[in-house]
């Protein structure tokens, strides 16, 4: 298998984590995308992922996986003891819920802050960003604001449980943990009143595949 990615960056992170804790880094090959020079969005990449993100995962058949989530189910199906996406339909129904919201809520609100309310990853991207749209800063800074109540949100959670999506570390907790990371990166402070999130984000950096990701 190969992993088209870059190394350091919070999505390409989340697959790295699910593969160190699946023990599957040894099955794969990376590929670095060149992110900064907007290699992701030229043709030949567009070719393997119509989107222009990343990770993709492509498979030893040439199928190729884009989406986080879309990658994390398959690997961590391949040795048929799914940890990180479920065994039961509730545990099923309840990580894929707070997966969706750990996407939305932050993940992605970070993301739109990050790429169209600040320099981003510098001026190759910047033809890709609608330059000329004029609301374009005010929607990412109410973005920000979007993450920031997530942050609040994901706080009250983890007050009443050990994980995001229950007793048992999930792929939820990889992507509020990436979240994090990401608001790091844009400059977006968690609010100090989040103490249960800032606790819980201690523990998740303690773990050996967050600590050590593939």
């Amino acid at each position: 298998m190969k992993i088209f990615d870059i190394p350091g960056f919070p999505n390409p992170l989340r697959v790295r984590i699910v593969l160190a804790e699946k023990s599957l880094a040894d099955r794969v090959t990376f590929v670095k995308v060149d992110l900064p020079a907007a290699e992701h969005k030229q043709p030949a990449f567009l070719a393997i992922n119509p989107t222009g993100t990343v990770p993709v995962l492509q498979l030893d058949d040439g199928t190729y996986i884009s989406e986080c989530t879309a990658i994390t189910e398959y690997l961590d199906h391949l040795d048929g003891n799914p940890v990180l996406t479920g065994r039961t339909p509730r545990e099923k129904g309840v990580i894929h819920m707070m997966q969706k919201r750990a996407e939305s809520e932050l993940i992605d609100a970070v993301g739109i802050y990050f790429h169209h309310a600040t320099p981003g990853l510098g001026a190759a991207l910047q033809p890709y960003k609608s330059p000329d749209w004029s609301g374009r800063v005010e929607w990412g800074n109410r973005q920000r604001e979007k993450a920031e109540a997530g942050m609040r949100y994901f706080n009250a959670v983890l007050s009443e449980q050990a994980y995001v999506a229950g007793d048992a570390f999930s792929m939820a907790d990889i992507t509020v943990w990436a979240g994090l990371l990401f608001a790091g990166f844009a400059e977006i402070p968690v609010p100090a009143e989040c103490g249960h999130l800032m606790a819980w984000r201690a523990k998740m950096d303690a773990r050996p595949s967050v600590s050590h990701p593939a």
